[in-house]
């Protein structure tokens, strides 16, 4: 039972024998570091029933919990706050519970809340670049999270493989591609495609200037310009079925997937279901039916329909074109419609940056207007974007930072820091190259996360690998240390031993805190996935790691001489190795075993 189970209990037999009365919610906060405790009480809500001054309610309490719960210590009175001092005897036991276990149970219950997740949804006209990469680690971390915390979830993917930008990359490689391919170019698919929407820009630029300079004005020569005008009609092409077309949106669509494929392999994440925007963008129409025969939508003279949310605080919202044709919005509210009927989720979230926060809000209002209960379950995952020390990305003018790029560089990085520190003394080629890319991509997965998704970024790869700071590679290096402790002690003690610590252990203050540390992995657990915030899991990492670290510098413990305390803080330490690891495990994060 937790501890804050029975003091809630006792909290309320005190209230109604004391006076007569109790509280509808009793509720306990860590102790402010200023003062002795684990857990503090703040009385004030009790005044009204106790009639009396808070420092006498909280004393009064305070002696009706010590004499009637061996888990309390002690107790001491800070004006209205109650500060509890949890007895050792209630950690040690609760140590003996969890020692050596993993704190991530796999198993999920059948009646678990079914929750979709949705992140990465790439465009197939470029290669994927930094934004995406907190993107994709944001959204399988978050759902990592979620499983931890006892969900089923869904992994998705809502590939943006149509429209204009897609055919700009086409008509590019049409004029100028000289029939180039990824294997005779010796290119990533991916990148190749992303060389011609760049081209396609250029040229497009090009024309425009041109067209300026005979004398026409900016607005007439971008909306005029022969390339653009090519590529309209070769989306209208697209959209009628036309073979020759199809047949090369499908050639290079394959080679943007291939390398995708190769990008997510290297930054560790998965799909469990991928959505084709090809596939979806003609849902919704249904939708716009129904919303007519129920009065939500209407129809302007014109023939488009729209929906009026300014009594909401938002503004209209065409739903449908004059010309019949659906738009963003109307593929959302089909696709949102088909992911229930497919997965009659709970949960429905997507991950998508900060700058689209106004579309999911009209998205999820239309929704519950047309009255579709399981709305109340659609979340928006915003995020700020990531910034780079020069300015924004712009991904038409190829000054993007390349997801493949960016990981190659910190693998580069963490193999330069790594020599530099000594840390592969001892280890093989491979061993070493295994190294580079896991101290190197954990880095990147770390900088990206230990960030609350809300706040926008500067992302700084030299920041990222330093072993002294607050970084996954300190986290590593700390984990690493443990497995090096426990591969030095194996061949003299017994880790089967569960008793022996039981008995005569005078707990150190930091072997305590390390301990409700641990205690506290599955609170951060659940708390990151109702805020869908890995940063909380992120920094419960590092204040463990760090916790650990001092304890390993200020404590002896295979010189202890006590046989009691040596294995006592061996198990310590092997516990607390397995909440690193499994808690950087749910940032996608691998620990090295050796540095």
């Amino acid at each position: 039972m937790k501890i804050e189970d029975i003091l809630s209990e006792k909290t309320i037999s005190a209230l109604n024998s004391l006076y007569g009365a109790s509280a509808e919610k009793i509720s306990f906060e860590k102790t402010n570091p200023d003062f002795e405790g684990d857990l503090t009480l703040v009385v004030f809500p009790f005044l009204k029933i106790s009639k009396k001054k808070p420092e006498e309610t909280a004393n009064e309490i305070g002696i009706f919990l010590k004499d009637s719960t061996p888990e309390i210590a002690a107790f001491n009175v800070v004006k209205g706050f109650l500060n509890i001092v949890i007895d050792n005897s209630f950690w040690l036991n609760y140590f003996k519970q969890i020692n050596g276990k993993s704190f991530v149970n796999p198993k999920i219950a059948d009646d678990a809340s079914v929750v979709m997740l949705e992140y990465s949804s790439p465009n197939t006209n470029k290669p994927l670049h930094l934004g995406h990469v907190r993107n994709n680690l944001l959204g399988y971390s978050v759902a990592e999270i979620l499983k931890a915390a006892g969900n089923k979830v869904i992994k998705t993917n809502l590939v943006n493989d149509r429209g204009v930008h897609i055919c700009k990359s086409m008509l590019a490689w049409k004029k100028w591609g000289n029939n180039e391919t990824p294997e005779s170019s010796g290119i990533k698919g991916d990148h190749l495609v992303g060389k011609y929407y760049v081209e396609f820009d250029k040229q497009y630029k090009i024309e425009v200037a041109r067209l300026i300079e005979l004398g026409k004005s900016k607005e007439e020569a971008e909306k005029n310009a022969t390339i653009l005008l090519e590529v309209q009609d070769m989306l209208r092409k697209w959209e009628a079925g036309d073979e020759e077309v199809l047949s090369l949106w499908k050639m290079m669509n394959g080679w943007v997937y291939s390398g995708f494929d190769i990008t997510y392999k290297k930054l560790g994440v998965d799909f469990d279901k991928i959505y084709y925007e090809s596939n979806t963008y003609l849902l919704g129409k249904d939708i716009i039916e129904v919303g007519l025969q129920k009065n939500v939508f209407k129809r302007r003279d014109d023939n488009s329909v729209f929906i009026d949310l300014t009594p909401d605080g938002l503004d209209e919202k065409t739903l449908l074109r004059a010309d019949g044709t659906s738009v963003y919005m109307t593929q959302d509210l089909g696709t949102a419609l088909q992911r229930e009927k497919e997965t009659n989720f709970n949960k429905l979230i997507y991950t998508v940056g900060n700058e689209q926060d106004y579309h999911f809000k009209v998205l999820f209002l239309i929704l519950k207007k047309l009255g579709y209960s399981w709305a109340e379950g659609l979340q928006h995952l915003s995020y700020g974007m990531v910034e780079l020390p020069e300015g924004k990305m712009k991904s038409r003018e190829g000054t993007v930072v390349d997801a493949d790029d960016l990981m190659q560089e910190m693998i580069d990085t963490a193999e330069k820091t790594s020599k530099e520190l000594g840390k592969i003394d001892g280890l093989s080629d491979e061993e070493a190259k295994q190294l580079f890319n896991i101290i190197g991509l954990g880095a990147l997965k770390y900088f990206m996360l230990k960030v609350d998704p809300k706040k926008k970024m500067l992302f700084n790869p030299a920041e990222s690998i330093d072993f002294n700071g607050h970084t996954a590679p300190f986290i590593q290096f700390n984990y690493v240390r443990i497995q090096a402790l426990l591969r030095k002690a194996a061949g003299g003690w017994n880790f089967n031993d569960l008793d022996v610590f039981t008995h005569n252990i005078n707990l150190l203050p930091k072997e305590k805190e390390l301990i409700i540390k641990l205690y506290q992995f599955n609170q951060v657990v659940n708390q990151a996935a109702n805020d869908l915030n890995p940063a909380l899991v992120a920094n419960y990492a590092y204040d463990l790691a760090k916790e650990y670290s001092q304890y390993y510098h200020d404590t002896p413990i295979l010189k202890e001489e006590q046989k009691d305390f040596i294995l006592f803080r061996l198990h310590l330490s092997k516990t607390i190795g397995i909440a690193i690891k499994e808690a950087m495990g749910l940032l996608g994060i691998t620990m090295p075993d050796k540095m």
